[in-house]
């Protein structure tokens, strides 16, 4: 079974205000390893990578106020990690940086887990009680790290392994199998009143005769509001999926946002953000324009979202189920936006509850531009000619 680690982390938010997001939608394009699945190209990956990474850091193109930085499953090379953190560690105090790293062997994960072990102690001992019960220390892991830029300025590093591969990894020989995590982190911020939850794409839909991850997650919010009034704020969700409109996450998302037999007050007000690879990401045969992207933000019918349908985003309701949905196109882009605050701590009927503030596009030079009005009214022009 799941077990969901509540862990207790010093992030300070003004009372009232919202938090700031910036969700790297760029390519993942991965091809079978020796250790599962590998980036063809580690070396231009990694300047991608960086490119985000130090566009955060300056703080320019207007994401001076910063608080959730996304990259996607699988899209930072394994043998970057200290280059990753090292840049993370220089973003402004109260920061959470969300990596998805390439597949390594369970044995590296381990050594990473001992490594960063003052703040994975317990996920340690889950792992370590895998490892004495089979000889699997030589199968891949896809795994995630939370960074947390703490409000004292401490780096702390929580690393979680996938509980379920993508459809990628469903081919694996069975020699080959992955390892399967064993744990989620449940974050609470104890100066703010602010929790959240970082998961590794099918983690949200993964279920079996047994349990089912997004139950035990709803659950675990639940006890948290009956114990302390207080739910899960934030579920974020890093994703390189080339299915990312798949029934299933509707499903998922109509369950978790309206359709339950119960009242379920500890997830109520979340804020669902999921962030996928671009459509030039490749995985295993899965290739070509219009597989991957539309990362979106997914939030409860109470908040009041306009219908909008422009060149670079777009609002609905994923097809009728009870939730407002912000979808984003399929392209190589940085999304910035504010995280909606719970409709009762700004109850004006004039309130936006999200707005998207930057989005950033590739240029030649290998860094990034705005897509300003004139842009985006050309981009709109266009399609409306085709």
């Amino acid at each position: 079974m799941i077990r969901i680690l509540d862990t207790e982390v010093e992030l300070e938010y003004p009372l009232g205000h919202h938090q700031h997001c910036l969700v790297a939608q760029i390519p993942v394009r991965l091809r079978m390893g020796d250790v599962g699945l590998v980036l063809e190209d580690r070396d231009a990956q990694w300047r991608t990578v960086r490119s985000v990474l130090d566009l955060a850091v300056s703080g320019d193109r207007g994401l001076r106020k910063l608080h959730f930085l996304m990259l996607p499953e699988s899209a930072v090379p394994a043998d970057r990690l200290d280059d990753a953190l090292a840049r993370v560690d220089r973003l402004p105090p109260n920061t959470v940086a969300m990596l998805g790293f390439e597949h390594v062997r369970l044995r590296d994960y381990r050594a990473l887990l001992g490594r960063f072990q003052a703040d994975n102690a317990a996920a340690v001992a889950l792992l370590e009680r895998d490892v004495e019960e089979a000889d699997i220390l030589d199968i891949p892991v896809n795994w995630c790290c939370t960074a947390v830029k703490e409000a004292s300025g401490r780096l702390r590093i929580f690393l979680e392994a996938k509980t379920h591969p993508f459809h990628g990894e469903e081919f694996l020989d069975k020699g080959v199998d992955l390892y399967r995590g064993r744990h989620f982190y449940f974050f609470r911020s104890t100066r703010s009143p602010f929790t959240f939850m970082v998961l590794v794409c099918l983690d949200y839909l993964y279920r079996s005769p047994y349990q089912s991850n997004i139950r035990a997650v709803i659950d675990h919010a639940n006890a948290l509001f009956f114990r302390t009034r207080q739910g899960l704020d934030a579920l974020f969700v890093i994703q390189a999926s080339p299915k990312p409109e798949h029934r299933a996450y509707r499903d998922v998302l109509t369950g978790f946002y309206g359709e339950l037999l119960e009242e379920t007050p500890g997830i109520r007000e979340t804020v669902t953000v999921f962030g996928n690879a671009s459509e030039e990401s490749a995985i295993a045969e899965h290739r070509g324009p219009g597989l991957f992207g539309a990362s979106s933000v997914a939030m409860s019918r109470g908040h009041r979202l306009s219908p909008l349908d422009l060149p670079e985003f777009s609002t609905d309701d994923f097809g009728g189920a009870p939730l407002r949905r912000l979808r984003f196109r399929t392209a190589t882009r940085l999304y910035y936006f504010n995280l909606p605050p719970p409709p009762h701590v700004d109850p004006r009927s004039s309130r936006l509850p999200l707005k998207v503030h930057t989005v950033l596009r590739p240029t030649a030079e290998g860094g990034w531009e705005r897509v300003g009005h004139e842009a985006m009214a050309e981009m709109l022009e266009v399609e409306r000619s085709e």
